[in-house]
């Protein structure tokens, strides 16, 4: 059996040369009984290799069993694994066989090993090593013929090292270690994906299946993915029950796909990091900005009117006035312009003066237009890269979702 007829029969969709990778390491170690540690991230499909591996072996007539040791209390993960004797402890009523004497001949998937409390560790370091276990509350050892896959999302190197997990044991799971790609290391496969998903959904909420603009094909395979392979599957899924249209353009995509945050952006390799804030956040952020330039000129007013016509200004408070005043400061002669001190007067200075008739108003924040300004940044920044709405959006400090709602709103290159 090739890798894409193993595609074909488990449902795995994509060309990524990292995913072929951990397909064809799959299918090399499936006829042996050697240990398999899976690792990636939450949500790239971990659990679809053990599967891959049980079915390619000579178990797949056996029993396998899928345990996520997260979900079970620490309490019970012993009986639930190697089972327990009647009177043990607390309900426990009777014997029951635990997963390791069921499944003897087949497989057991271990998801979430990292979870695994100390003392269950050295349980399953010794059914690796001797095949041998005891239940709760006996004292009688049974044998067992597992073939044991195992899967965590974790550092594993960060929890040895930390004393979560044994390395006696790590090594024992990890003979053969298989690593699945994260989804943003996967961007040509980002589309076959959403196509996939959004025909079974079709075919699932008996609708038509929705489908990508050009624009929101970049914008999905630009996306990093945070919650990988199973926030692309929700997304999807909202997207066909919720929306109307069958067409999907940037504007709604973007409107479903969760900013970029501090917390999340660190999982991206390469990628600049960025801060999403809210709307309201940005015009604070505009707000005080412009509050700040205008104190700075109402001091600088009054030092003028203060010390009269020979006042000048340092480099600094020129360049607050040339900051404000940079839309006007061409047309006021050169030989009345204030410089900074010692500088003389030519044509090569870009200081401006303030106008002769200007009045110190306390309602000077009243006459600038908040939204014109935030509309002449959004402008410059989408201009300065050429259109590239994520880049533009990373220089303001804002979402790409608000800014397709501002540009929108200012209508920004129609």
């Amino acid at each position: 059996m090739n890798i894409q007829q193993v595609k074909q029969r488990f449902g795995i969709i994509g060309n990524s040369p990292m995913l072929n990778r951990a397909l064809e390491v799959a299918m090399q170690v499936a006829p042996t009984d050697i240990s398999v540690l899976v690792t990636g991230e939450s949500g790239t499909g971990k659990e679809i290799v053990p599967q891959v591996i049980h079915q390619l072996s000579a178990r797949k007539h056996g029993e396998y069993i899928a345990v996520n040791c997260g979900a079970i209390p620490e309490g019970t993960i012993d009986s639930e694994l190697f089972g327990h004797e009647k009177g043990s402890f607390t309900g426990a009523s009777g014997s029951r066989q635990g997963y390791f004497e069921v499944a003897n001949g087949g497989t057991i998937f271990l998801d979430e090993v990292a979870e695994l409390p100390m003392q269950t560790q050295v349980r399953l370091l010794r059914v690796l090593e001797t095949g041998e276990f005891i239940r709760v509350g006996s004292s009688k050892v049974i044998k067992t013929n597992v073939r044991v896959v195992a899967a965590t999302n974790e550092n594993m190197q960060q929890a040895i090292h930390s004393g979560k997990f044994r390395e006696d044991l790590f090594y024992r799971l990890s003979t053969v270690p298989i690593q699945l790609p994260a989804l943003r290391n996967r961007q040509e496969d980002v589309h076959l994906l959403f196509r996939k998903f959004a025909n079974d959904f079709a075919e699932k909420y008996r609708m038509p299946a929705i489908k990508l603009t050009e624009e929101a094909v970049h914008l999905i395979q630009q996306y990093p993915w945070p919650g990988n392979i199973r926030q692309l599957k929700n997304l999807v899924e909202q997207l066909s029950v919720i929306e109307t249209a069958r067409e999907i353009d940037g504007m709604i995509l973007s409107s479903y796909l969760q900013p970029i945050t501090e917390k999340s952006s660190f999982l991206v390799k390469n990628d600049q990091t960025q801060e999403s804030i809210s709307e309201r956040e940005l015009m604070y952020k505009f707000l005080f900005d412009m509050k700040k330039d205008l104190t700075e000129l109402k001091k600088l007013v009054l030092e003028v009117v203060n010390n009269g016509a020979g006042a000048t200004l340092n480099q600094d408070q020129a360049a607050i006035v040339n900051r404000i005043y940079q839309d006007v400061y061409e047309d006021i002669p050169v030989s009345t312009r204030i410089l900074p001190s010692g500088q003389s007067n030519d044509t090569h200075t870009n200081y401006p003066v303030l106008p002769e008739t200007f009045e110190v108003h306390e309602e000077i924040e009243e006459s600038l237009s908040l939204e014109d300004r935030e509309k002449e940044l959004i402008q410059k920044a989408l201009e300065k890269h050429r259109g590239k709405r994520k880049y533009a959006a990373l220089e303001l400090g804002i979402s790409e979702r608000t800014l397709y709602r501002k540009i929108k709103e200012y209508q920004l290159g129609e």
